[in-house]
């Protein structure tokens, strides 16, 4: 992240706060202030500990992100506007509050979206940009290097590429969250005491997905070497590889995330 830029976060819920830690946690401390009415004690304790300013009088920055909720956008447009001057760029992670949304609302063109993830709290995240067709590639740099503490940056990218893979990445760290709970109660369920069930479907995930980073091989090719023919894994995987199992439910889960992002995009303030 650029030393010295001023940056305005507006909004600093779940995304906004994983957004800020993300950017704390970094080598180079942002010029950071959070607009929040109602702070959790997280962002209450950074400015008190003078690492961010908090809900500072308005003036324009050098880049706005808006995490406030979609729902909430035209109510907030207004009051966001005297953060917003000629050269400032915003940078949107709100969900399907589309670029044309963005640019209507605030009066600017130099309007970006991005879809990080949770993960990128602690460096691990992966975040999807989409640009305004007038926006310079140096508006796109600034924003790639915004959001580089946090982890992968993917883009920029169409829209529509965006909505479907924000099922994958922006959705994605609460199906392995799903995934680890739910292996738990089945291990439960067959006996394993619950704290160890637990313990063992957190660290078993955070295993495999240490192999995948480091192995080089697909998904695919782990899979397949962790299951012997006949063997008990492959009898776990004809169960969850069926005609009704996660890959039709995944596809399902998806789509309905793709037609959430679009509904969010014509519902009322």
């Amino acid at each position: 992240m650029a030393r010295g830029k001023s940056i305005v976060l507006i909004g600093a819920g779940r995304m906004g706060g994983a957004l800020a830690a993300g950017w704390l946690a970094g080598r180079s401390k942002p010029n950071l202030a959070i607009i929040a009415p109602r702070p959790t004690p997280q962002v209450q304790a950074w400015a008190e500990e003078g690492l961010v300013f908090l809900n500072p009088e308005p003036a324009p920055a050098d880049i706005v992100v808006l995490g406030v909720k979609p729902q909430q956008f035209a109510r907030a447009a207004e009051g966001m506007k005297p953060f917003i001057g000629e050269k400032t760029l915003v940078v949107s992670v709100m969900g399907g509050i589309k670029l044309g949304q963005l640019e209507d609302g605030l009066g600017t063109s130099h309007v970006i979206r991005a879809m990080p993830n949770t993960p990128g709290s602690v460096g691990k995240g992966v975040t999807l940009l989409a640009a305004a067709s007038s926006l310079g590639q140096d508006d796109i740099e600034a924003a790639r290097k915004l959001l580089t503490p946090l982890g992968l940056v993917e883009g920029p990218m169409d829209e529509k590429t965006m909505v479907a893979a924000t099922g994958i990445s922006g959705c994605g760290p609460a199906y392995v969250f799903l995934l680890a709970e739910v292996m738990a109660e089945a291990g439960e369920a067959e006996g394993v005491p619950k704290e160890m069930a637990a313990r063992l479907a957190v660290e078993t995930i955070i295993g495999a997905a240490a192999l995948m980073e480091e192995s080089g091989q697909t998904p695919n090719e782990l899979r397949k070497m962790v299951t012997s023919p006949g063997g008990i894994t492959q009898a776990a995987l004809d169960i969850l590889m069926d005609d009704g199992g996660m890959p039709i439910l995944l596809r399902k889960a998806l789509r309905a995330a793709v037609t959430r992002d679009r509904e969010l995009s014509r519902e009322p303030d």
